[in-house]
Formats: C-alpha cells, structure tokens, sequence
C-alpha cells in the first residue's frame, strides 16, 4: 500500500522558516517526480515545487521561487520542502505528491498518489 505521509507544518511569523518533510512507503519511487501543492480555504489547489527523484532537477511555481526549496533524501525515502522568508499568503494545507511521469510536472492530474496534507500557518 502507497503512503506518504507529510509532517513538520505548524504556525509560524512572517519572515520565519519550516521545513516540510515527507515519508514514502509501499513502493520504489525512484523513476517518480515528486511534488509539494498547496490549498488555501476556498482556493483551488496549487502547485508549489516538484523534483525526479533520481536526477533531482526541480521545477517551482514563480510565487515561491528564492524562498522554497525541495529536496529528496534516497536512503530515508523522504522528501524535503524547506520553506523561508514565509508571507502571511503562505498559509495553507500543504500536500506531498507522487507522479510516475518522466519529468517534474506543475500539472495535478499527474500526480498518482498524495498524502493527506499539513497545515501551515503564517502569522503576520
């Protein structure tokens, strides 16, 4: 059975930093892309970063461009999104994302498998 499972979220001041992580299980994700999306409260959910697993080149959404980063860890089977210099707009449920394409992708559809989400919240 497939899992991932997102942790590190929590509620943080404007400016300050987190990082997200997510465990995989069930399976070998390594000819995967892996994204983070994101879902504020009566927002569509949208795309944050994507990376391959093996090769690690990235693709992220220009809103965060600078201030995020995603990265993999192969021998953990995590996956990494470290988040700084965080704006109140940051704020939403953050969801972890498998896809078995070839290349990272922004499309959502894509993506086969997700976690069930953690919530971020930046006080201003």
């Amino acid at each position: 059975q497939v899992q991932l499972v997102e942790s590190g979220g929590g509620l943080v001041q404007a400016g300050g930093s987190l990082r997200l992580s997510c465990a995989t299980s069930g399976r070998t994700f390594s000819n995967y892309a892996m994204g983070w999306f994101r879902q504020a409260p009566g927002k569509e959910r949208e795309f944050v970063a994507a990376i391959k697993w093996i090769g690690g080149s990235t693709l992220y959404a220009d809103s965060v461009k600078g201030r995020f980063t995603i990265s993999r860890d192969n021998a953990k089977n995590t996956l990494y999104l470290q988040m700084n210099s965080l704006k109140p707009e940051d704020t939403a449920v953050y969801y972890c994302a498998a896809s078995r394409g070839k290349t990272v992708t922004f499309h959502r559809i894509e993506y086969d498998y997700w976690g069930q989400g953690t919530q971020v919240t930046v006080s201003s």
